[in-house]
Formats: C-alpha cells, sequence, structure tokens
C-alpha cells in the first residue's frame, strides 16, 4: 500500500504529518516504541544517516536517546528526551531535549478499520523555531521515513 504522507504547518508554531498505515494501531504503535525496530524505519535511507545507538524506554517518565553518525560530520549526534504520556496502542508523547528550541512531539494511532491513522503533532516553543526546523530539512524526510515504516509494517505481517 502507497499511502500519501501530508505535511502541513497549521499555525506559527505547530507541525503535522498525517499517515495511514495498513495494519492494526498495536503492531503500528510496536514500531514506535522498540528500539531494534525504530532503528529499522526511523533514519531516511537517502540521508546517509545511521544509527550509533538507539535507547528508548517507551513509557510515561521514560527517556530516549538516539546517537546517529554521518560520513560529514566527525561527532555523533545525540537527539534525547523524556516521554510526558504513553498510553499503549493509541498515544505518545515526548520532549526533544537536545536544543533549547525542542518541540514536544504527540503521535497518535486510530484504527480506521483495517487500518491506522498516525497523526503527528509537534508543537515547537517558538515561530522561530519551527522555521528552523523546517529550513534545516529535519521536517522534509517524513515521506521517505513513513514510507521505509510501511516496508517494515509488511515485515511484520501486518497482524
Amino acid at each position: 500500500m502507497n499511502n500519501p504522507t501530508t505535511v502541513e504547518r497549521k499555525s506559527e508554531r505547530e507541525l503535522v504529518i498525517t499517515r495511514t498505515f495498513l495494519g492494526p494501531p498495536h503492531i503500528v504503535f510496536e514500531a514506535w516504541t522498540k528500539p531494534e525496530l525504530l532503528k529499522r524505519w526511523w533514519v531516511p535511507e537517502s540521508c546517509g544517516i545511521s544509527f550509533v545507538s538507539c535507547e528508548a524506554d517507551v513509557r510515561t517518565g521514560g527517556t530516549y536517546r538516539f546517537v546517529f553518525s554521518h560520513p560529514a560530520s566527525e561527532q555523533p549526534m545525540a537527539f534525547f528526551g523524556s516521554y510526558i504520556e504513553v498510553t499503549p496502542h493509541s498515544r505518545i508523547v515526548w520532549t526533544n531535549e537536545e536544543s533549547a528550541d525542542g518541540a514536544v512531539t504527540t503521535v497518535t494511532f486510530e484504527e480506521k478499520g483495517d487500518q491506522t491513522l498516525l497523526v503527528l503533532h509537534e508543537l515547537h516553543p517558538s515561530k522561530q523555531a519551527l522555521d528552523d526546523a523546517i529550513a534545516s530539512g529535519s521536517t522534509s524526510g517524513a515521506g521517505e521515513q513513513f514510507e521505509q515504516l510501511d516496508a517494515l509494517l509488511v515485515t511484520l505481517g501486518r497482524s
């Protein structure tokens, strides 16, 4: 299934990304919460970035730390934060604490028959923070990223 990914700026501080996946929410949720699965789809392959480590304690009050390497950078890049809210199979809310301009991200998983409507909402602390995120290209890989997630779901049997 090749569903489109939509990326839409909803306000000065908000970005919303949506996509429908074939498969139930519990399988899509699992792909967002297990480090061994996250490593298989999180980074768009075209970026040339690879995981050095992936730690995710996905529970309310838990933390995550993703470390990436890129051939053009001598130093690895770390992204980290805390899980504010985790409701199994339906909602994950986390902070992005690697900079003072980090967004709070909410992803929801809504059952639509045999499909899951995924909505990712980023709330940035300011208009400038979202402008900077868009200018850096950090929001442009969502389509490829979600295509990779869709391919992973096929291997998980979508059941």
